[in-house]
């Protein structure tokens, strides 16, 4: 951040406000204190006849790899339609939610996903300007070695290793330093 938001000064300093105990942009001139929160990623792992539905990155970041459909929360939205319209996005399908499947956690990258067991309504999907492919694929046909994300490679183990699990699957990925 260059210039604050309130009143425009270039007088930004990083530190713990009074009563806080995180550091944050605080502006000098005005008092302004700049929260910034992470951001919700919010996708579905959907199945049609036990197949997963998986989608190959059209764009960057990691462009060519598959990935679940997922994408940025937008304001506005309930987590719940975001999955649904990151879905239809990606892929063309159009899904049922049938439960919250994982929270995972990038504290690094500070982002949360939000994935959705889901279940196609159809078998129809299509090729969209985010994704250069989409495909169902059985336990044994998934792409392991070329997913995009640890989030989804997450997801996908829970959900194979128990697919009639109940409960939410919790996760976190640090980088090693």
């Amino acid at each position: 951040m260059n210039y604050c938001s309130e009143c425009g000064s270039e007088n930004l300093k990083i530190k713990v406000p009074d009563g806080d105990h995180f550091e944050r942009i605080c502006c000098e001139d005005c008092g302004r204190i700049h929260y910034q929160n992470p951001n919700m990623i919010v996708g579905t792992l959907s199945v049609w006849d036990d197949k997963i539905l998986l989608a190959k990155r059209a764009i960057e970041p990691r462009k060519d790899l598959w990935n679940l459909p997922c994408g940025f929360l937008e304001n506005g939205e309930t987590v719940e339609e975001g999955a649904m319209r990151e879905t239809f996005e990606e892929t063309g399908a159009k899904v049922r939610l049938l439960r919250l499947h994982t929270v995972y956690n990038l504290p690094h990258a500070r982002q949360v996903y939000l994935i959705f067991l889901a279940e196609m309504l159809q078998e129809s999907v299509r090729i969209t300007p985010e994704s250069s492919m989409v495909s169902l694929f059985d336990k044994e046909k998934i792409p392991w070695d070329q997913l995009a994300f640890s989030s989804t490679y997450f997801a996908l183990k829970k959900y194979f290793e128990n697919p009639d699990y109940q409960g939410v699957h919790f996760g976190v990925y640090r980088p090693k330093v």
